[in-house]
């Protein structure tokens, strides 16, 4: 991370003030505008929130929640004691999906997780043409995990992403693993809550079973084909969870 530069100046004279009644989104939207603009240098660090509070017009609250917001997704450092920094992985992809994804409906979760299936099939497909040794000893590695983690769901829940983190990086392409990251954060709360017994833990073990068994053998329509299987169930589970707030 390079050294802060502190432009708290220019960011507040940048931002303005937000019309009357502003919700978290504006706040989060009004900062995204600013960040991916172009003009603010990663590694920058942001006004107080109380500063930010004043410019725009609104509660040190709402500044509050949508910082966090945007921490979650990857845009922002928050240190306590230190402040809150632009990181530097957001991307000209980003505005519209982060837009989209700040407060997730019923009709939008649906669609991420319909993404979501689509470019975990095709990172499987590419997976098991690219990836190599080490990648595919440490894939095993996660399902070993995630074979003793049933029982212990979030043991469990860690083992899963962690696989399906690595399997996107064995693509070795960044554009998709970018991708696949931003659907991911967008529905870390229903992806939490997706696995809720040890039924379904032992289901979703067999399903990445066969997805590590095709890309062992190298086989790109297997790997596909057992993937879309996992997906399939997956996201029936995800699309039955009833969207609430984050616990």
């Amino acid at each position: 991370m390079p050294a802060y530069r502190d432009q708290s100046a220019e960011i507040s004279a940048a931002l303005g003030a937000l019309p009357t009644g502003s919700a978290v989104s504006a706040v989060a939207n009004r900062l995204l505008d600013l960040f991916t603009g172009g003009s603010i240098a990663p590694g920058t660090r942001l006004p107080p929130e109380r500063q930010l509070a004043a410019t725009l017009g609104v509660g040190r609250s709402a500044v509050r929640e949508a910082l966090a917001a945007l921490e979650i997704l990857g845009i922002v450092d928050v240190r306590p004691g230190s402040g809150t920094y632009l990181r530097g992985n957001a991307s000209e992809l980003l505005p519209q999906s982060l837009r989209w994804g700040m407060v997730i409906g019923e009709r939008s979760t649906l669609e991420l997780i319909e993404v979501r299936s689509g470019l975990e099939i095709f990172a499987a497909r590419l997976a098991a043409e690219r990836l190599d040794d080490d990648q595919l000893n440490r894939l095993g590695e996660h399902l070993e995990r995630m074979r003793a983690g049933v029982g212990d769901l979030a043991a469990f829940v860690e083992a899963d992403l962690a696989f399906h983190h690595l399997l996107a990086t064995s693509t070795g392409n960044a554009v998709l693993l970018d991708l696949l990251q931003i659907v991911r954060s967008l529905l870390r709360i229903w992806v939490d809550r997706a696995v809720q017994d040890d039924e379904h833990a032992e289901a979703a073990v067999r399903e990445h079973t066969a997805i590590y068994d095709a890309l062992r053998q190298r086989d790109p329509d297997a790997a596909a084909s057992a993937m879309a299987a996992h997906m399939a169930t997956a996201s029936a589970r995800l699309a039955a969870i009833e969207p609430g707030p984050a616990s």
